[in-house]
């Protein structure tokens, strides 16, 4: 079900709250993309509000059996709810790594995480697909504004592939890509499992001329077009799913 905005989140209550009026032996959830994932924390004194954290909250206390999300941006919210509820969290991992070995055919490529909280993930991702990795220097001064001091030269003569859970506005990203062609990187990728895309974000990826921009298919609407590369989750959960209910 989708959550990416106030009307399908309700949308998605609406309809968990239907099974239940009629009955439904079982009540299960799957969430490709969960809506406002990444303000699961507000920081103290500033008045914001866990958005991520609240409505994962009310998802979850509703009269579900089993609840299922792809790629989260935090894991935490996992837990937000009844202990009741079974909550699984599909993860792409193998997807992306099928991804990129098929670009390693023709490209030398460097995985860059965007900062320090995706260095361990792109570590293993990294290593699953036979290529070296690095982080960029990220710091965050603002709800939606970053700054990307540096990335190592581990990027120089090869095109570096700047792989994030999402990729929403591109700002971190697309400071990302400059710093990695100020650093030698002869070209440049990005790979997010949801591709949100808001605001001017397809310009300033075109901006950076890349070699591609894939992702999946979790976002609503998104689909391949001259910009984008995009494959399916539909196989992983539909076996995630057999695994769970023995199917």
């Amino acid at each position: 079900s989708g959550t990416h905005d106030d009307a399908h989140y309700m949308e998605t209550i609406d309809l968990i709250e239907g099974a239940k009026a009629w009955h439904a032996e079982s009540i299960n959830l799957v969430v490709p993309y969960l809506g406002y994932s990444t303000m699961e924390r507000a920081k103290k004194d500033s008045g914001e509000i866990p958005k991520g954290m609240t409505r994962t909250r009310r998802l979850l206390r509703q009269p579900l059996h089993y609840a299922a999300f792809v790629d989260l941006h935090a894991e935490g919210v996992m837990y937000a709810g009844h202990p009741s509820v079974d909550v699984e969290h599909y993860e792409t991992d193998e997807l992306v790594i099928a991804e990129i070995k098929s670009l390693t055919r023709k490209h030398p490529l460097t995985l860059v995480s965007p900062d320090y909280g995706r260095t361990k993930w792109g570590d293993k991702i990294a290593k699953g697909a036979g290529i070296p990795c690095t982080t960029a220097d990220k710091k965050r001064f603002a709800s939606d504004k970053v700054i990307v001091g540096q990335v190592s030269a581990a990027v120089k003569g090869r095109v570096a592939l700047i792989c994030d859970d999402m990729i929403r506005t591109a700002g971190t990203i697309g400071k990302a890509s400059k710093r990695c062609r100020e650093a030698g990187a002869v070209g440049v990728g990005f790979q997010a499992t949801h591709l949100i895309l808001a605001g001017e974000a397809r310009q300033i990826l075109r901006a950076a001329d890349p070699i591609v921009v894939m992702g999946a298919d979790t976002f609503p609407g998104v689909q391949s077009d001259e910009l984008l590369t995009v494959y399916s989750v539909a196989g992983l959960i539909a076996e995630k799913l057999g695994k769970h209910f023995g199917f």
